[in-house]
């Protein structure tokens, strides 16, 4: 059995989870409100504050889609509990990142400023040389934070760029001069 989707999720206090029919699973708490449509052939039942997935069939198909289901729930509980964010790091000379209201504009060498709108349910702070992007929805912080690094990915030979402050960019040496 998929070792992942046999684990219960824990239903923290002050988070509710309703399941609809068709698999429509609504996670409520402190933060927010957060609903995904879930695949079908889950099996997916509240018992005594724990959200428990089965499976109908040992499929290699329903195989990976028990443990799927599971994490989807579990980021979900723990999205509007505690809340997700990532963090970014802007390096290099000139480099700059500032926040006007909803607006991200980063200074990252091009002739022009590269302005970012934060979508819905996404807030971003900038601390220094850190941009903050915070959310209840793991994939949504996770994608915008991969389209602001995007804007500009670090290079090797000098590391500027944005990266993630979690990130090891893997350094190369530059050119040596004729001897």
């Amino acid at each position: 059995m998929s070792r992942i989707g046999r684990m219960p999720v824990a239903i923290p206090a002050g988070v509710t989870v309703e399941i609809a029919e068709d698999n429509k699973v609504t996670v409520k708490g402190a933060k927010g409100t957060l609903e995904r449509v879930l695949p079908k052939e889950m099996e997916i039942k509240v018992e005594d504050g724990h959200v428990i997935v089965t499976r109908p069939n040992d499929l290699k198909k329903m195989k990976s889609l028990h443990g799927l289901t599971r994490t989807l729930i579990h980021n979900m509980v723990v999205g509007v509990s505690e809340g997700y964010q990532k963090v970014l790091e802007v390096n290099g000379v000139g480099y700059r990142a500032a926040k006007a209201g909803k607006k991200l504009t980063l200074s990252l060498g091009y002739s022009h400023p590269v302005e970012m709108e934060d979508p819905e349910g996404i807030e971003t702070s900038v601390d220094g040389n850190k941009i903050i992007v915070k959310g209840i929805s793991k994939e949504k912080v996770g994608q915008y934070a991969a389209e602001i690094r995007e804007k500009r990915a670090p290079e090797p030979y000098k590391g500027k760029g944005i990266k993630y402050a979690d990130e090891v960019i893997r350094r190369k040496v530059g050119k040596t001069g004729k001897k």
